[in-house]
């Protein structure tokens, strides 16, 4: 480092001031250090942080009913769901418009599952009308407005009065229509002007021509129509829509589109805490209904007794591990280890067939004469065949941090306590137990966090009294396909276990948690 007169700054060896260069290190000693550990926070970030996120977002998520049914939905909110009247013709109108567009894209049926799992049997009532739509009777308009002037079935025609003219204020939803009519057609790579009129955009310019559009004075050709319109034979859509499907006619279906037309829903949560979304509110199910419930406080009891049992289990086992010769301790280790070497789906399976009635433990018990032939124990497709195997299955997760501290217990401090004249339990309980708890403490968090999101085992030897809630999260995911329902399943879950850890922490405190 370089001499400085009294009044300048410290110079470093290559004539920088000494304070930047020093900055300048700690920069890239800094940057070397993120550079490093990078690519675990972009693992754990993809892997964890988004999925979580994704998950919490689909758990109130509902854009699917006003993406595919926007006309409706944006009509439907002024209607009074209480009354006994069903929507009146804009709405009508406006449904018949979004549905043709919902079934050229084949978005109608995923619209039907969403809104099927509020209402048993929507999904088959938009399959049906999907197929019936483009055959609706609604071409007596194109043949009514052809035959006032044959400029009507000309794309030109109809691009000249709603893409520049002032017409397109006054026919606002013949407008819309006609937008979204070439917005298809790009997607489709087709060109608007080359394509047939399509039978909804007359029905869309009826509508407008007899709902007070001002079109008179802006060209001849509209103030002929104008003036026609009202004399012109009509469709009745309920009808029409009657005739495929008549449960359109049912106005609990019309409440339930209503219901679930946001964007952002509780339904999902709702369904989740058994209870139900109303036109009046938040509502608990039915008592047959309530399923969730009881999964949650099967799932906590369960993984509970699960937890408890690897203790008492495992604590002797650990105990051995670290107070036998290194020689047995070692070959003792690898008989707790030998279950990873096997897969999980063989070792339930084994339990499966172990517990089953005619298995080898009731065989045992009949040979032994302490069951009889005829009244051969259940145990599989319950709640014990769940906790015999998942205990099993991770009783090596609580004894290795259990061993791991107890490995750390020197051994004289309980011959100074039999020293000092206490018994061997009393020098257990006393010196021993309390400085193992925190092997304890891993283990157990380790092995309820393991059992509170388990699925295959109980899946497989739960039955119908011994699945956790997990199970139901799976069964959503991949056969019902409600990712909402079970996104918000898998929150409330999540939720759960952090109260839980929380609570943890401030009883015991997570810093006494020591795996070694």
């Amino acid at each position: 480092m370089a001499d400085t007169t009294n009044n300048g700054p410290v110079l470093a060896a290559d004539g920088t001031p000494l304070k930047k260069s020093l900055s300048r290190a700690l920069r890239r000693q800094k940057l070397r250090a993120l550079g490093l550990v990078a690519p675990l926070l972009i693992f754990v970030l993809v892997t964890f942080v988004v999925p979580i996120g994704d998950m919490l977002l689909r758990s109130i998520k509902n854009d699917i009913v006003v993406d595919t049914l926007p006309e409706t939905v944006s009509q439907l909110s002024a209607w009074d769901h209480e009354g006994t009247e069903l929507p009146n013709d804009t709405v009508w109108t406006s449904f018949y418009i979004d549905m043709w567009f919902a079934a050229e894209r084949k978005q109608h049926t995923r619209l039907g599952t969403r809104l099927n799992y509020e209402m048993t049997g929507v999904s088959s009532l938009f399959r049906k009308t999907g197929r019936r739509v483009d055959r609706f009777d609604t071409d007596i308009y194109a043949d009514q407005f052809i035959a006032l002037d044959e400029s009507w079935s000309q794309p030109q025609s109809w691009a000249a009065m709603l893409d520049d003219g002032p017409a397109a204020q006054e026919l606002a939803l013949t407008a819309r229509s006609w937008e979204r009519w070439k917005e298809f057609n790009v997607e489709e790579g087709d060109k608007v002007l080359e394509e047939d009129i399509p039978d909804f955009l007359y029905t869309a310019l009826y509508h407008d021509l007899t709902n007070g559009a001002e079109v008179a004075s802006m060209s001849p050709r509209l103030s002929a129509a104008s003036a026609a319109a009202p004399d012109f034979e009509t469709v009745n859509l309920p009808e029409q829509f009657a005739d495929a499907d008549e449960d359109w006619l049912d106005i609990e279906v019309w409440r339930t589109l209503q219901l679930y037309s946001p964007r952002i829903t509780p339904g999902y949560f709702a369904n989740a805490a058994d209870l139900q979304l109303t036109p009046d509110g938040i509502e608990a199910r039915p008592e047959n209904q309530q399923i969730y419930a009881t999964l949650f406080k099967r799932t906590l009891f369960m993984s509970l007794v699960i937890m408890g049992s690897c203790i008492l289990l495992g604590y002797p086992v650990a105990w051995l591990l670290a107070n036998l010769p290194a020689r047995t301790a070692n070959l003792l280790m690898i008989l707790v280890l030998l279950p990873f070497w096997t897969s999980l789906l063989v070792r339930t399976s084994a339990w499966k067939v172990m517990l089953q009635q005619q298995g080898v433990i009731n065989d045992v018990l009949v040979w032994l004469g302490l069951v009889a032939d005829d009244a051969r124990l259940t145990m599989i497709n319950n709640q014990f065949g769940t906790i015999v195997a998942m205990t099993h299955i991770l009783l090596p997760f609580m004894i290795l941090p259990m061993y791991s501290v107890m490995q750390t217990i020197p051994q004289t401090y309980l011959r100074a306590a039999k020293s000092l004249g206490a018994t061997n339990w009393t020098a257990f309980w006393r010196v021993y137990f309390p400085q193992s708890v925190p092997g304890i403490g891993a283990g157990s968090i380790l092995v309820f966090i393991l059992s509170i999101g388990y699925y295959i085992t109980p899946e497989i030897v739960g039955g119908n009294t011994g699945t956790f809630i997990s199970n139901r999260i799976a069964y959503h995911i991949s056969s019902s396909l409600n990712w909402g329902l079970a996104a918000a399943l898998g929150t409330i879950l999540l939720a759960v276990v952090l109260v839980l850890y929380y609570a943890y922490d401030k009883i015991v405190g997570i810093d006494n948690v020591k795996l070694g």
